[in-house]
C-alpha cells in the first residue's frame, strides 16, 4: 500500500494568564494542543530573565506559547477553556501573584486568529457586568523562559499552581497510566530502552492504547538499536499525521494517531539504506497478537457502529 501522510497544518496562539506554570500545565490537556512553551512576551527588554521580568520593569507577561491543530480544537474551544482558568476583571494580577508580568492576554498571529480573539471578548464582555481587562494584541515578541520554567508541574507535581487543574474533563483518558498519559497527552518520552515493546517482535498489531485505532504491524517493526520501537511504515495512509516539531531547539517530525491526536513518537529518514524509521514510544501503543486480530477489528468496527447509531 502506498503511504502518503499529509503534514498538518498547525497554528500557534499566546496566552497570558498569571504565573505560567499552572495555565501551561492545564492548557497543555486539551485533545488538539500539539506543543506548549511559557516564556515572556511582548515586552521591551531584549534578553529578559525571569529575575529581571519578576521586577515589574521590562514590560513582559508571563505567557504561554500554544501550538494547536486547529482541525481537532478549534481556537475558540482554547479560549473558552482559558477564560474558565482566569479572573478576566482583575488587573496585573491572578490569584496571589501581583504585577504587570501576571496581567491577563491574548496575543494572536494572524488576522483570522484576531477576528476569532476579539469576537470571543466581544461575547464575553456583553455577558459580564464589569469590564474585562484581557489584553487583546498581536504577538509582538516572545521569548523562551529559563528551562526549569518548562513543563514545571510535570516535574514538581506538588509545586505552586493558582489554576485548578481539574476543571479539564478526563474521563476519556481515566483508562490511562499516568506515563501513556504524560506520553500521548504531554508529548513525553520514555527513557531509552525501557519500553515493554522495544525488543518485542511477536505477530500482530500495535494499536493506540488511547482509543484502540490500529497503527503498526508487525511486519513493518525492525531492530533499529535506538531504544524504541521502530516501523518502517504506518498500517494505512490515514493512520497517522506528522507535525514540524519545534522543541528542544532542533527541527523534527512529530508523529501523532489521526483519530485521537495521541503522541507518538518521531519520524527519522536514518532507516536501512535512508528509509523511514517511525521511531514510536512504547507507551502510546497496545499489542494485539496475530491470532486476536480478526476479533479485535470486529469488536473495534461494533463499537463505532454503535457511536453512530447513537
Amino acid at each position: 500500500m502506498k503511504l502518503i501522510i499529509m503534514f498538518t497544518t498547525q497554528k500557534v496562539i499566546y496566552l497570558a494568564g498569571g504565573c505560567f506554570w499552572g495555565v501551561e500545565a492545564y492548557i497543555s490537556r486539551l485533545n488538539g494542543v500539539n506543543q506548549t512553551e511559557v516564556g515572556y512576551a511582548n515586552g521591551l527588554d531584549l534578553a529578559p530573565t525571569y529575575e529581571k521580568v519578576c521586577t515589574g520593569k521590562t514590560g513582559h507577561a508571563e505567557t504561554v506559547k500554544v501550538t494547536y491543530n486547529p482541525q481537532i480544537i478549534p481556537l475558540r474551544n482554547i479560549l473558552e477553556n482559558f477564560y474558565k482558568i482566569i479572573d478576566p476583571y482583575a488587573k496585573n494580577r491572578q490569584g496571589p501573584d501581583i504585577g504587570t508580568q501576571y496581567r491577563t492576554g491574548i496575543y494572536w498571529q494572524d488576522d483570522e486568529q484576531k477576528e476569532i480573539v476579539l469576537d470571543f471578548l466581544k461575547e464575553k464582555q456583553r455577558e459580564a457586568s464589569q469590564r474585562i481587562v484581557v489584553e487583546s494584541y498581536p504577538i509582538s515578541s516572545f521569548y523562551t523562559a529559563e528551562a526549569y520554567h518548562q513543563k514545571y508541574l510535570e516535574r514538581n507535581p506538588h509545586g505552586y499552581c493558582h489554576v485548578d487543574l481539574n476543571l479539564i474533563n478526563d474521563e476519556e483518558f481515566k483508562h490511562l497510566t499516568k506515563e501513556e498519559f504524560e506520553i500521548t497527552q504531554l508529548a513525553m518520552t520514555e527513557a531509552p530502552y525501557s519500553g515493554k515493546y522495544d525488543d518485542f517482535f511477536e505477530d500482530g498489531v500495535y494499536v493506540d492504547v488511547v482509543d484502540g485505532e490500529i497503527l503498526f504491524s508487525s511486519e513493518d517493526k525492525f531492530d533499529s538499536g535506538c531504544g524504541w520501537p521502530a516501523f518502517s511504515k504506518a498500517i494505512s495512509e490515514d493512520a497517522i499525521t506528522q507535525n514540524r516539531d519545534f522543541s528542544h531547539g532542533t527541527t523534527r517530525i512529530e508523529v501523532r494517531s489521526a483519530k485521537a491526536n495521541s503522541h507518538l513518537g518521531h519520524l527519522f529518514h536514518d532507516g536501512p539504506g535512508g528509509s523511514k524509521r517511525y521511531c514510536i514510544n512504547s507507551a502510546a501503543l497496545k499489542f494485539i497478537p496475530k491470532e486476536e486480530v480478526d476479533e479485535y477489528i470486529k469488536k473495534l468496527n461494533n463499537n463505532k457502529n454503535q457511536k453512530d447509531i447513537q
